[in-house]
């Protein structure tokens, strides 16, 4: 399988929670000064965090709600660079067909109906459409890879999709910003959340290197053992 070299780059407190509001209170710049570092020309995120930052206030309510049913890719426009937005059911309403001076793609599901994709067309949207009841990460990685010409992902969360894509086994690089505090409130997303199996064995990681800035914060990046 071809797809893009996949680095789940995030910041963190040392009990592993991830709100931003939180993690912004305990830590600097660091978070985008090494995402830089990384040089991956094409950034992803979850649905809720999209919600939060960069979609419409107002939710896509389609007229008819008939699941399209089938695979299909849209490419709107050639880039080097993308902002990648994953929303499985077509909920996201975009204000524009960029973000950051970057195109948007969206990645979802076989479950969105027609009349969402005729807008994303008609606003000029890329987009990757596989997987019926779900969105089929692996399926999707391989387009991306092959029909968008990404060699290297950033998966920058929240932390369900975080998981989604360790369940996937699709996560080459770990680069996590642990920031000096803690947030030990109850109900809070982690890193790596929302896998349902509880009997899943967990993914034990090989360090790659730590580096520490001056206000404590550390990034140490891991590759998962044994991973090529």
């Amino acid at each position: 399988m071809k797809r893009p070299y996949i680095i789940c780059h995030m910041v963190a407190s040392i009990d592993g929670r991830i709100d931003c509001s939180m993690v912004d209170k305990i830590s600097g710049d660091e978070y985008y000064e090494t995402l830089e570092k990384l040089d991956c020309p094409a950034q992803l995120e979850g649905r809720v965090t999209m919600e939060h930052y960069n979609a419409a206030k107002e939710p896509f309510v389609a007229q008819d709600s008939t699941p399209v049913g089938k695979s299909s890719v849209h490419k709107a426009v050639e880039s080097e660079h993308y902002i990648i937005a994953v929303d499985t059911r077509g909920k996201l309403r975009w204000p524009a067909a960029q973000i950051d001076g970057a195109p948007l793609l969206c990645i979802i599901s076989e479950q969105v109906p027609q009349e969402y994709l005729e807008v994303l067309r008609n606003e000029c949207i890329s987009y990757i459409c596989v997987g019926y009841d779900s969105i089929d990460l692996s399926a999707a990685m391989e387009i991306l890879h092959g029909e968008f010409g990404v060699e290297c992902l950033a998966v920058l969360g929240g932390g369900h999709i975080n998981g989604s894509f360790l369940e996937a086994g699709l996560i080459d690089e770990v680069s996590l910003l642990l920031a000096p505090g803690i947030d030990g409130r109850k109900g809070q997303t982690a890193l790596f959340d929302g896998i349902a199996d509880m009997g899943r064995m967990p993914v034990k990681l090989s360090p790659l290197g730590v580096e520490q800035f001056e206000n404590g914060t550390l990034w140490i990046r891991y590759k998962p053992y044994n991973h090529k």
